[in-house]
């Protein structure tokens, strides 16, 4: 089954919209892996106008599942996440004023970049993900870097699903049999929700991990937090839909 990891982003925007520490970002972790989660994903800006620095420090020694950091990969950004030393690295090339992530990485033209990063997060033991558009020869390139896995960026196939679902997921097959035979692990994330998840992850049964944020934590609002991750897991339970 694939594993569920909750973006907590939007949760400390929240706390950062007042001051002070309600919500409380590491009770809403612990409180994320109590219902469900398998894993909790953070994206510390520059400018922590979500995360902040204190708050993956404050997060690593309390989580019990997978701890997932992403992030463009400056000096600072590496620095942290080595002190850390969470289980997964995602690589995303954001600038740092972007409002989210919009795109995947030229592995062509970030190569160099890529690969010595990658190398010096795997000399410390943490798995590396590359964030990746649905370029079979980019997701290839990716292969060379040694990175151990690639993220998927969904958000094309979320904006097309309703329009026609099947079109909207071609690419993501096709890509995902590229990392398959490239011996990649896959990932995916951006814009998954209840309404497009589960054609996701039946049309793709090779993946690991989704990690959703905005769409759960809004969700959640709604239907509580717990009730919300546990919907989410049963969109992933497709062997169950295959009898």
């Amino acid at each position: 089954m694939t594993r569920l990891s909750v973006n907590i982003n939007k949760i400390a925007t929240i706390r950062n919209a007042r001051g002070g520490n309600i919500p409380d970002i590491v009770k809403a972790a612990i409180d994320c892996e109590r219902f469900g989660a398998q894993g909790i994903t953070v994206h510390p800006r520059p400018d922590e106008r979500h995360i902040r620095r204190k708050d993956v420090h404050d997060l690593k020694p309390v989580l019990t599942t997978e701890f997932n950091i992403e992030g463009y990969p400056t000096r600072k950004f590496m620095n942290l996440v080595i002190e850390v030393q969470p289980a997964q690295v995602t690589l995303v090339p954001d600038p740092p004023n972007a409002l989210t992530s919009s795109a995947g990485w030229d592995t062509v033209k970030h190569f160099d970049l890529l690969k010595d990063v990658i190398a010096e997060f795997q000399a410390n033991n943490i798995r590396t993900s590359i964030f990746i558009e649905t370029d079979p020869d980019k997701i290839f390139k990716a292969s060379e870097t040694l990175t151990n896995r690639v993220e998927l960026y969904t958000e094309p196939y979320a904006a097309n699903f309703l329009k026609n679902k099947e079109q909207a997921i071609e690419p993501f097959v096709k890509a995902a049999k590229a990392a398959t035979e490239a011996g990649l692990g896959i990932n995916a994330g951006h814009d998954l929700n209840l309404d497009n998840l589960k054609y996701f992850a039946q049309n793709i049964p090779n993946i690991l991990e989704v990690s959703i944020g905005h769409a759960l934590i809004s969700d959640a609002l709604y239907f509580g937090l717990e009730n919300t991750i546990q919907m989410y897991l049963r969109e992933l339970k497709t062997e169950e839909v295959h009898g």
